[in-house]
């Protein structure tokens, strides 16, 4: 779902957010692109900083200030090639005055960061436990698939320090690990308030999962109808035609993702 313009150079909409791929960045995937799209849906007018957890090659950090262009967003990541990547696709997407890209390991997040500075907290964080999953190619991307340098706990806990009191922490994980996901925000300080599962189609299980929680929130958790990619048909469902600004003629459009 990737328009093709130029070499190394793949914008999701023609005239959209501008994303180039390198082999040690994780690359832009359908995961981060919905998680952006959930997080808009949410009242990101009213926020006024955010900080991306992870950031790889920028896309949630990008999209998200493409449609609120007075957010602030600090992106962080451990590896200095991401921290790069993301600070040329936001030059290269028109964002770059709103996004401040920073090196740096999330497990020390005290050392670097200044805590309850953040109305929303986002991540799309690697989704396997050490030794399960396939394996990546090389060790950057390695890190962004399993939790060998950063687990769901430690992501859960920076969360907790740099999002304020009441505001969101939004994240993109497997289904399978929602029981370890409610009891990592929970410790941290988290409740859930809204979840989306998203499903190929309406007669598979879902594939992925999407969570807004709140810092200090009271117990209250909205399921909202299931974000579906596929019709029946396998053709593209109405909703992930809007996400992508696609048009009605398929031929028009490279289905990379």
């Amino acid at each position: 779902m990737i328009y093709k313009e130029r070499a190394a150079c793949d914008f999701l909409w023609p005239g959209g957010p501008c994303f180039k791929d390198e082999a040690e960045v994780f690359r832009l995937c359908t995961d981060s692109v919905l998680l952006a799209y959930f997080a808009g849906s949410s009242l990101l007018k009213k926020k006024k900083r955010a900080i991306d957890l992870g950031c790889g090659s920028g896309v949630l950090s990008i999209l998200i200030s493409w449609h609120t262009p007075g957010l602030l967003i600090d992106s962080v990541d451990i590896n200095p090639g991401a921290v790069r990547l993301t600070d040329e696709n936001a030059e290269l997407s028109g964002v770059s005055d709103n996004i401040r890209a920073i090196e740096g390991d999330l497990r020390r997040h005290r050392e670097f960061l200044q805590p309850g500075s953040y109305d929303l907290t986002i991540t799309n964080p690697p989704y396997y436990s050490p030794g399960s999953g396939k394996r990546a190619i090389s060790d950057h991307r390695a890190a962004a698939r399993s939790e060998e340098l950063c687990s769901l706990d430690d992501m859960c806990t920076a969360a907790g320090y740099l999002t304020r009191w009441g505001g969101s922490f939004m994240l993109v994980h497997k289904p399978e690990r929602l029981a370890d996901i409610f009891r990592a925000l929970n410790n941290a300080g988290f409740e859930p308030k809204r979840i989306r599962f998203v499903q190929h189609k309406q007669s598979t299980p879902p594939s992925l999962v999407l969570i807004e929680s709140r810092r200090g929130g009271k117990p209250s958790l909205k399921v909202e109808s299931p974000l579906l990619l596929a019709n029946d048909d396998g053709t593209d469902s109405d909703e992930v035609r809007s996400i992508y600004h696609r048009k009605k003629d398929p031929e028009e459009v490279c289905n990379n993702v």
